[in-house]
């Protein structure tokens, strides 16, 4: 973990550089320097790691519109202990975007976003000046070279996701430049594709497999991680927002040029299944596979699926993790995850829970049967918010004699590894497999409820975040291990997969393969096997609209809590139906069963269509570049 720290100083350091923009930050301002930055291989190293510190902190719930600006967290409102931003992302949530002054705004670097278009102009000087470092051995300038020229793709990549059409940053313009050269336009969205997928095959080709001095270099770009954006990249560009969407036929430059393609077109589905599998062959041989979790501790079955699951996320550096995120040490990712579970410590204790999954998507979770609640013959979907005491058969998911919900019983192992919840059992390492921590979470119990702030507003806590070494201390403190966020682990890239080859050519054997090896990992059977023998739909998985459901629900459960239900439901255009359905939890300040579990209602969302589908652009930019047109509805 060396390099982490190392990492860190270096891209604090480097990120304070600070400039005059206009427009965009095309124009360098900074030549002056430019021969001492690569006088040698120190200084060039420093500038490499003022590319990387642009990266956007996607484990910190208040720079990540991801996490708080949709429907898979809750938090209470407005007072918060931890918003030390001005901007707190659940206004996205709660359709408050504006237009004047955007929220996370990565365009232009404010309201809680990193300047990209400055970091698209490092990454430029960068590579157009790494050659000249007299004392840096070719092949560390190949690799370099690749990273940055990964950097450079990533970012694009990003903001494409976010705004749709963007101008494409190949070249820093010269200082000589005119008003009306800086005046730059959107390129259309299947050109922009085009070019970062083809800076990602050229940064891959200079990249290493894997990672040689894991002692010091870890975090930084290899060839799976190159792969496996673009893979990610021509999702996003085969998906239903960018792929035939009426929606943006207006969307043009002032000369007429369509920014958006709305023909329909399959081989674009095809090309991002080619893309997977490429990614997947290069993650196989650098001996990259689905994590399962070993320990000298006896445990039984299911606790070690439980832990597979979480630690997939949380153990560092594992062999599932194709892409971490170091910038940020996560611990108040971890600190927001967690609640008070040891009884012994007081109200007063650093843990606060109040990173809050809703009822939503709770009930996202199959049955223990490998299928939706409301599909499973077995399971009583009607009376899920019926009152049931645990038994002795449900020990190791649930407290035997406490009375929960019927909601809570019977799910699949993943619901009781992602959530924890009032009744709910929570191991750690300093627990014993026998004595996990009890979640007590109704009014004036351990885990309710204490102050003003640090606490669940849905009586879920996301078990899935927190590692299993979190130790609350006396006083304020706690210590735990962190781990890198994962930017891309191996069963996005499955899933990825599985869902370009349904869109492509339907279901096939391939298409089940890959569902079934995670569904394996999460202690579930195959998805024909629950189809045939639970769903009152045994014939689902057949048919490509019946099994682009089951993909786009493995997803959001596989990937809940990590970034990724976000930006799924805009592209595949679902968020407008999904995110204008009203928020709940459990009804938090009662003291009795019958009274907490009642559904409560905490906010009515409302996403409006095609205006929240893609970020606005400042208003204001718009007005000093009037070569950028506005997105559709602002």
């Amino acid at each position: 973990m060396k390099k982490t720290t190392i990492f860190l100083a270096l891209a604090l350091l480097t990120v304070m550089i600070s400039c005059k923009r206009d427009f965009l930050d095309v124009v360098p301002d900074n030549i002056a320097t430019l021969d001492n930055a690569f006088a040698n291989r120190n200084e060039a190293e420093k500038y490499l790691f003022t590319c990387y510190s642009y990266l956007p902190a996607d484990n910190n719930i208040y720079q990540n519109p991801a996490m708080l600006g949709s429907d898979e967290f809750w938090t209470y409102w407005p007072i918060t202990s931890l918003s030390q931003l001005p901007v707190n992302p659940q206004l996205i949530a709660r359709g408050n975007q504006s237009v004047t002054t955007p929220y996370i705004n990565f365009w232009d670097g404010k309201e809680g976003g990193n300047p990209i278009f400055r970091a698209l102009r490092d990454c430029n000087i960068f590579l157009d000046n790494v050659q000249k470092v007299p004392d840096l051995d070719p092949s560390k300038k190949m690799i370099w070279t690749g990273e940055v020229q990964f950097l450079k793709a990533y970012y694009h990549f990003y903001l494409l996701r976010m705004y749709g059409p963007i101008p494409i940053i190949d070249k820093n313009l010269p200082i000589t430049s005119t008003t009306e050269a800086v005046r730059v336009k959107r390129d259309p969205v299947d050109k922009v594709v085009d070019y970062i997928a083809s800076l990602l095959d050229t940064a891959a080709a200079n990249l290493p497999l894997t990672i040689q001095n894991r002692s010091s270099e870890l975090g930084h770009i290899t060839r799976p991680i190159a792969l496996s954006i673009k893979a990610k990249l021509l999702i996003l560009a085969a998906s239903p927002q960018f792929n035939g969407n009426s929606d943006y036929a207006n969307l043009k430059n002032a000369d007429g040029t369509a920014l958006v393609n709305t023909t329909y077109n399959v081989q674009k589905w095809k090309r991002a299944a080619d893309a997977c599998k490429q990614a997947i062959d290069v993650c196989t041989s650098a001996g990259i596979q689905l994590f399962k979790f070993t320990s000298i501790i006896s445990m039984p079955d299911r606790l070690k699926t439980e832990m597979s699951i979480r630690n997939s996320v949380c153990q560092p550096w594992n062999q599932e993790l194709i892409w971490g995120y170091t910038n940020n040490d996560g611990s108040a990712l971890q600190r927001q995850a967690m609640p008070r579970v040891d009884p012994s410590r007081s109200i007063n204790e650093s843990p606060l829970g109040q990173l809050a999954p809703t009822m939503r998507l709770a009930e996202l979770f199959y049955t223990k049967n490998g299928v939706p609640i409301n599909e499973d013959k077995t399971w009583d979907f009607s009376s899920r918010y019926d009152l049931k005491a645990g038994t002795a058969a449900d020990q190791g998911y649930l407290q035997n004699g406490y009375t929960t919900a019927s909601l809570h019983f019977d799910r699949e192992p993943r619901f009781y590894a992602d959530l924890g919840f009032d009744g709910s059992v929570w191991y750690m390492e300093n627990t014993t497999p026998a004595n996990p921590w009890l979640i007590q979470a109704k009014s004036g119990q351990a885990q309710s409820r204490k102050l003003a702030f640090g606490y669940s507003i849905t009586g879920y806590f996301a078990k899935k975040l927190a590692s299993w070494k979190f130790v609350i201390q006396d006083g304020q403190g706690f210590t735990t291990e962190n781990y890198p966020w994962p930017l891309m682990r191996l069963s996005d890239l499955y899933l990825l997969y599985a869902e370009a080859l349904n869109e492509a050519e339907g279901p096939s054997e391939t298409v089940y393969q890959y569902l079934n090896l995670i569904r394996d990992r999460a202690g579930l059977q195959t998805v024909q096997s629950s189809w045939d023998t639970y769903s009152i739909n045994p014939g689902k998985y057949r048919d490509q609209a019946g099994l682009r459901q089951i993909i786009h629900q493995e997803r959001g459960i596989e990937l809940a809590f990590e970034g990724s239900r976000f930006w799924d439901l805009r592209r595949w255009k679902e968020a407008s139906a999904t995110l204008n359905i009203p928020v709940f939890g459990w009804d938090i300040e009662q003291t009795d069963a019958t009274g907490y579990y009642r559904p409560k209602l905490l906010f009515n969302q409302k996403f409006v269509a095609p205006r929240d589908y893609l970020w606005p652009l400042e208003e204001n930019t718009t007005i000093v570049n009037p070569n950028l047109v506005q997105n559709p509805g602002w």
